[in-house]
Parts: structure tokens; sequence; C-alpha cells
């Protein structure tokens, strides 16, 4: 029987959950056997998964689990240098040469285990079959006009929390928007037409933020992009990948320009191929900005777990799009799960 071991998240405001209590039913109802740790922190209360018929384990019990299961999370484990024998299923970064992920990597060759990437789990088309990018895209274009009222009251953005829902989070930046005094700020997207820019393209117009929308015809010369420059917030949401055109070089802090936000949701600055080369590290919830330059300010938000502002919501939303391939975990020779084995496989025999 197969055997799905569903892990507390153990990083710092992450409430976000990969299956529902409702989806946990079907997998049961399936054949599969579903063990649920306890969580303080998740946003969906373990009652609803003890009335699905789930076990319930202690709070980052995982490693003691049996060895046939497949642990199931969503963000980074421990980084604590253990070997890794299980096969896990969870966002790794691992393959465009991050640091950590190649550290990730070597855990799992020396226990012996496996990774399956929800980033790469892909149907017959290429397309990932779950993905939290709508919600990354309209959370992470919420913190970007946060920042940009915090610098035009000559600050810089405050810490940022959980919502109830999507409409909180709007009232709360709509606040932060009107109390500048000034009009709305002009913003570009880069990625307009995919799962993360259509999130940021709705949070925008929800608050009447005009927005220049681009996608693959408006770079595929390959930059460079003045205008850019030419608005006062750019948000990425393209992912760093093999070819992707750098959208701000390093130049931009100096050069001429209205820019003083920069939104990349795709967060990725340790990748070789990030588009965006005026930072090197990710920002947190408690400092949401970090200022590349001061005169004029120039302000880069790039949070990694953005559709955690919004827990309820981008679960139940990823839950329910990955569903249909964890009722398929009985057969991980097939379909998504043997695409992304393939590819962990080639991944880590280089390291």
């Amino acid at each position: 029987m197969t055997h799905l071991w569903v892990r507390a998240e153990q990083r710092d405001h992450e409430e976000r959950v990969g299956l529902t209590p409702e989806g946990a039913a079907s997998l049961i109802a399936a054949g599969l056997r579903v063990s649920v740790e306890n969580s303080p922190t998740r946003a969906i209360e373990i009652d609803g998964y003890v009335q699905a018929g789930c076990e319930i384990a202690h709070e980052n019990s995982w490693p003691d689990a049996p060895a046939d299961a497949i642990i199931f999370g969503l963000k980074e484990l421990p980084d604590d240098g253990t070997a890794l024998g299980h096969r896990h299923i969870m966002f790794g970064h691992a393959y465009k040469g991050q640091p950590d992920g190649k550290v990730l990597l070597q855990r799992f060759r020396d226990g012996g285990g496996a990774l399956y990437d929800l980033e790469y789990l892909t149907d017959d088309n290429g397309r990932r079959v779950a993905a939290f990018g709508y919600w990354a895209g309209f959370a992470g274009a919420a913190v970007a006009l946060k920042c940009w009222a915090a610098v035009k009251q000559g600050d810089i953005c405050d810490p940022v929390t959980t919502y109830q829902n999507a409409d909180a989070l709007i009232d709360d930046v709509s606040a932060d928007l009107n109390a500048t005094l000034i009009a709305r700020p002009s913003a570009i997207i880069i990625g307009a037409l995919g799962r993360v820019g259509s999130g940021a393209r709705d949070l925008c117009a929800a608050l009447d933020v005009a927005t220049t929308d681009w996608d693959l015809p408006e770079t595929a010369s390959g930059g460079p992009f003045p205008q850019i420059l030419e608005h006062d917030v750019f948000l990425n949401c393209i992912l760093a990948a093999p070819g992707c055109p750098v959208f701000v070089p390093a130049s931009t802090k100096t050069a001429p320009r209205h820019l003083s936000v920069i939104g990349d949701i795709a967060c990725d600055p340790t990748s070789e191929f990030s588009p965006v080369k005026v930072y090197d590290h990710t920002t947190s919830w408690n400092e949401p900005a970090l200022r590349v330059h001061d005169d004029p300010p120039l302000d880069i938000t790039a949070i990694d777990n953005l559709p955690s502002l919004l827990p309820l919501e981008s679960s139940h939303d990823f839950a329910r799009q990955l569903l249909p391939s964890l009722l398929t975990l009985d057969n991980l020779e097939a379909g998504v799960w043997a695409r992304a084995k393939k590819l962990f496989d080639q991944h880590v025999v280089n390291i």
C-alpha cells in the first residue's frame, strides 16, 4: 500500500499545505495510506484530517517514518546536512545551479533517497500539473506596491503578514497607496500571460494600477529594455532559465529612471540565469524590501514564499490541482512521477 506522509512545514511564515482533508479522503478511498503530522501553524486544522481518516503523527517526525513512506511537504527541509533516505515530494530549488540546491542533492545521494520536485511535475505537454503561480503573482504585486508606497513616503516597507483572504490584502494595500496622496504608480509586468503574471495583473486591476503587459513577443529581442526604467514598478514573473534575457542589469542602480521598486516575484537571485542583476539574496517577511540604491531610491522585494500571505486560498487551489497526480502515486514508473524522477537522476549524478 502506498503511504503518503504529509510533514509539518518547518520554515518561519509558512502556513500552506499541499493536501486538504477532502483530498486526503479521496486518497484513502483510492487505497492509499495517509499520515499527517500535527502542526501549530498550518492554515488547515488537524481535525479535518482526523475526520478524513488520516493517521496523525507528531510534528517533524518524518525522519522516523517507515522507509517506504513518501514524504510530502512544500518548502525546504531543515538545513542540518543529514542524509535523506526517503522519497520526497517538495519544491527543491536544486536544478538551476543554486548552491543550496547542490547541497540538497548531495544529501539525497548520500542517503539513497529521491526528490520528486513539485516545480517539475509536468503533463505530457510539458505543462506543470500544479503551481502556486497565480497567488505568488497576486501577493507579489501587492508587496511591491506596499514597497512603492513606503518609498513615496520616504520610508522602507514594514514587515508583512498573512491575510484572511484576498479582499483583506487588497484593502490593506489600497490604504497604503491612498496614504501617499499621489496618483497610482505605473507598473510593467514581464511574463504577463502566465500564471504568475495573471495574478499580478488581477491585483493591479483591483487597485486601479495601470500596467504594461509584456510576454514573449516583447522580450524576444533579448534586450536591453529601457522601457522598464520608465515605469514606477517592475514585476518580474518569469522564472530564471537558460536563455532568459537580463531585464534589470547592474547599471540600473545609477541609470536615469522613474523605476523605484522591483518586485522579483519569480525570485531566483542565486541562479546564474536570474534576469535581475541588482541583488543576490532573497528578502524576508520581516524585511520585505532591500534598498540597493539610495539616491534616487531603488528597492527590490523578493520573498520566496509569497503565496503563504494567503495560505488558505493558495493551499486549496494548489491541492485541487495536484490531487489527480497524487491519486497516481501507486505507479511511480509512469507519467508525472517518472518524468520528475528522471530529471532528479540526471542532476544528482553530476553532484
